[in-house]
Parts: structure tokens; C-alpha cells; sequence
């Protein structure tokens, strides 16, 4: 497996390498001891799985707040989609940027985003899942999000997005100037 690191330090795209044949594929997906190399020590909680019926749909950008803040391994297993995760670390050189990467089922790649980050995506195919892994449970009472077309964070979304697709949460999240500072880029 092989890994991607960015100009914003914590995420890092998994890159499985797959050993094919005449009859298919196999891969290796996840591998602790090179994971916790490189990220330190998680423990994985809770999965999750989404399906998004069309192309163009938007969901986040979300995180939770301490002490149930989580870690995603996020992971595209029918379809693709563009998954971005956003600086939220108010201390850190790089607050307020955000990275992507495209997932998709036939990559098999992952992406980190740590504790800190703001995690949304966009799918851009009908059909399409994703699958995660949290670090800590989900909580109601933690859940928090900024809006996702936020034009301080300024991501640059595909041109499929489908405004009609957003949840009534995400249609009322806040704007990003309008975050009290929530993360430290030091650990908690």
C-alpha cells in the first residue's frame, strides 16, 4: 500500500496496490501498522455506509466537537466521488483550506481526514456508496457542520452539483467566518 500525503498536513489518501488475474482482483485495503506509522495510534469505533441516488449530490461538510471529535477513513465502494476535507485547526498555517481526492469503487484508494477537519463530498455518479470508519461514536449533541459553498473556504466543487440534493442540516449550516475556534493543530 502506498500513501499520499498533501500540502495541508494530517489527511492522507491510501493507495492499495492490486494483484490481478484472469479471475479478478485481490487487494489488500487496510493494514494497521503502516496506517498508525504515519497517522500514530486510532482505534476505529463505529462504520458507516452511505448511498447517494444521484449524481450531483452534496453531503457536509461535517464534524463532530470534542470529546467525541472523529477521525474518518473514508472509502468509495460503488461509483465515484469527490470527497474533500476541510482545515478546521484554527492554529494551524493552513485553517480554512481544503484538499480533495476523487474515490471511486474501482481505485479502491482511501482517505484519511483526522480529528480537526471538516469532511464532505459530492458524488459524481448515480448509485454511487461510500464507507467509513470513525474514530469515536457518532453524537447528536456533538454533530456540527459549515455550509459547504462557503466562499472563505472557496472549494471548488464539480460542475454536477445538485443544490436540490442537500439535506434541511446542511441547507442551514453556518459560514465558516462564523466558527468560534474549535481545533488546535497540537494534540488534544
Amino acid at each position: 500500500m502506498d500513501f499520499r500525503a498533501f500540502d495541508i498536513e494530517g489527511p492522507l489518501e491510501l493507495l492499495p496496490k492490486r494483484i490481478e488475474d484472469d479471475r479478478g482482483y485481490f487487494a489488500e485495503i487496510f493494514r494497521l501498522a503502516p496506517f498508525a506509522e504515519r497517522v500514530g495510534a486510532v482505534q476505529f469505533v463505529q462504520e458507516n455506509q452511505s448511498l447517494s441516488l444521484c449524481e450531483g449530490t452534496i453531503r457536509g461538510l461535517h464534524f463532530q466537537l470534542y470529546p467525541q471529535a472523529q477521525g474518518k477513513l473514508v472509502r468509495c465502494t460503488a461509483g465515484s466521488v469527490f470527497d474533500v476535507a476541510v482545515d478546521l485547526r484554527h492554529d494551524s498555517p493552513t485553517y480554512g483550506d481544503w484538499i480533495s481526492v476523487v474515490l471511486t469503487a474501482e481505485s479502491l484508494n482511501q482517505l484519511w481526514i483526522p480529528v480537526g477537519f471538516a469532511h464532505g463530498y459530492c458524488t459524481l455518479e448515480p448509485q454511487s456508496v461510500i464507507n467509513y470508519r470513525v474514530t469515536d461514536y457518532y453524537s447528536p449533541g456533538h454533530d456540527r457542520g459549515v455550509a459547504w459553498d462557503d466562499p472563505d473556504i472557496g472549494i471548488n466543487w464539480p460542475g454536477i452539483v445538485d443544490r436540490n440534493t442537500l439535506s434541511p442540516k446542511d441547507r442551514v449550516q453556518p459560514a465558516f467566518r462564523e466558527l468560534a475556534p474549535i481545533f488546535s493543530s497540537r494534540a488534544e
